[in-house]
């Protein structure tokens, strides 16, 4: 649907992204090189389905760098292969037609595309999805919403669809539809330490809001998605970062200092380079915000 929604996009992936992009010349076939075959091979009855991954990995790396050529000759092998009427292809045609639209104007013609193909099938949910992410990225929050709460009445176990709609709860201020969506989400993934850190996270903020509940009890809950979290993924920046943030609200006997040592012994990373993070699972705005967090600790002591 939309791309993360609750994770960084890291600088790593980014400049994985461009440097796979920068391929598509050779990996198309465009140049002449005898020691690699080129894609386009992909049509064959050989082809495996590896292969149309690659091809499918391709064509959204290319979008995301800007080689608009590159994918639609992807998008034009995938569909020679699985057919136009494919819902996955549709999804994908819809997602090219997107990304060279100029402006609104255009981005409210997929829209109406969008809305025709559903009138034949009302229950493709490629289209569905992208539909959903387009009203967004219209600034049409509302409708966004009452085309998700749909969407999950038709399919309650997608995560993802979940996480979207807390996400856009979120940032209308409807903190405990969003924290519904979080625990809905949890229900059906339940060991996905990303998403304990973003209901820890919104939890701790809805304490702040005397509207939200008891804020004791909030807090209370927020640490234990947090531990949870971190229980999962040992090394989780977020999530200690966060619960080291929280505890202390709760918990004043753990002074500054305690979370200074517990943070030093948790996160070597940190006190190392933290800027030379290429190849590790961290974001840059993670470790900078946890070498704060430590700074600010250190010089309370």
């Amino acid at each position: 649907m939309s791309n993360t929604k609750h994770e960084p996009i890291h600088s790593s992936d980014l400049l994985a992204t461009l440097q796979y992009s920068q391929q598509a010349p050779i990996l198309l076939g465009r140049q002449s090189n005898p020691k690699m075959a080129p894609l386009s091979l992909i049509t064959s009855s050989s082809a495996q389905p590896e292969e149309y991954a690659t091809m499918e990995r391709l064509f959204f790396t290319c979008l995301q760098t800007g080689d608009d050529k590159s994918a639609l000759i992807c998008l034009d092998k995938l569909t020679q292969f699985f057919g136009p009427s494919n819902e996955r292809i549709m999804g994908l045609h819809g997602l090219y037609e997107e990304a060279i639209a100029g402006d609104n104007s255009a981005l409210e013609k997929c829209l109406q595309e969008y809305d025709d193909i559903l009138q034949q099938n009302p229950v493709n949910l490629p289209i569905l999805k992208r539909r959903i992410a387009l009203l967004r990225s219209l600034s049409r929050p509302a409708d966004a919403i009452s085309s998700l709460i749909k969407f999950l009445e038709a399919t309650p176990t997608d995560t993802e669809a979940w996480c979207e709609l807390a996400d856009l709860y979120r940032f209308q201020g409807m903190s405990s539809q969003a924290v519904f969506c979080l625990e809905e989400a949890l229900l059906i993934t339940p060991n996905a330490w990303n998403v304990h850190s973003c209901l820890a996270e919104l939890l701790y903020v809805s304490a702040s809001s005397k509207e939200q509940g008891d804020p004791s009890k909030l807090l209370r809950r927020s640490v234990r998605h947090y531990c949870r979290s971190i229980e999962l993924c040992d090394d989780y920046v977020r999530g200690l970062y966060g619960l080291a943030l929280v505890s202390p609200a709760l918990f004043p006997l753990f002074s500054s200092r305690f979370w200074l040592i517990y943070l030093r012994n948790r996160l070597p990373i940190v006190k190392s380079r933290f800027m030379d993070f290429q190849g590790q699972k961290y974001s840059q705005s993670e470790l900078i915000a946890a070498k704060e967090l430590l700074d600010r600790f250190g010089k309370s002591n």
